[in-house]
């Protein structure tokens, strides 16, 4: 692992984390557990997000931050950016039917601004054609989990050994080209054909703190950035991490 040369992070002191494109604020919620103080930036009304937030554009606001030097303050940075113009569900056949529309893709900014910082971080993206680095993937069922939820995270000025991607147990319950399938697994999106209620989202995702279909849908388990909230302080400050 590289060994980032200032933490900031001291004993009985949890570091900040600096959490762009927050939504509801499921990623957030995995890096307090795994020991951070957690600031998010979101274009949207989030009276939902669990812990102090910035309503406006995450982009302006990482810029201004970086202007102004108050990104010092930080020692982490996770970015979402919008997922819809590389996502599963608006390319491939998606796309050649017209549906999805377009989406301007964010994520190339996102990275040089979060170079700009010389700062650790992560931007995060689902299966797709997002132009990410796979550094790191993670699954549901490698924390024994009700979703898949596939996920694909590119890391800055950092690096993690890759864990094991187990076998799926079964298949996701619903509907797959007019047949239905029963598994272990919900699929946390849309409606109707078999697909999650919210009340089954919020339990198999651990999100218990919005009931908004939309963010959770667009919400990233807290399981997973607790691993690597845990793994990034862990490679830092050996024995540190919560």
């Amino acid at each position: 692992m590289t060994q980032p040369t200032n933490i900031r992070r001291a004993l009985g002191h949890r570091p900040r984390l600096l959490d762009l494109f927050s939504c509801a604020g499921g990623a957030a919620m995995g890096y307090h557990r795994a020991g951070f103080d957690v600031d998010g930036v979101d274009i949207a009304h989030r009276p939902n997000y669990p812990f102090g937030y910035h309503r406006g554009d995450a982009l302006e606001r990482l810029a201004a931050l970086i202007a102004s030097g108050e990104i010092e303050r930080y020692a982490f940075v996770h970015a979402s950016p919008p997922c819809q113009a590389g996502c599963a569900l608006t390319v491939g056949t998606n796309a050649s039917q017209g549906w999805g529309g377009s989406h301007v893709d964010l994520v190339a900014p996102t990275r040089e601004l979060l170079d700009a910082t010389g700062l650790p971080y992560v931007i995060e993206q689902p299966n797709g054609r997002a132009a990410i680095r796979k550094d790191l993937s993670l699954c549901g069922e490698m924390f024994q989990l009700g979703v898949l939820r596939h996920r694909n995270f590119e890391l800055g000025q950092w690096s993690v050994t890759r864990p094991a991607h187990p076998r799926h147990r079964g298949y996701v319950r619903g509907y797959r080209h007019g047949v239905y399938r029963d598994g272990p697994y919900v699929a946390p999106y849309g409606s109707g054909g078999g697909k999650a209620t919210v009340p089954e989202m919020q339990e198999a995702m651990g999100i218990t703190w919005t009931d908004v279909r939309e963010e959770l849908t667009e919400a990233i388990p807290p399981a997973y950035t607790d691993w690597i909230g845990r793994a990034y302080l862990a490679s830092v400050a050996p024995g540190v991490a919560a």
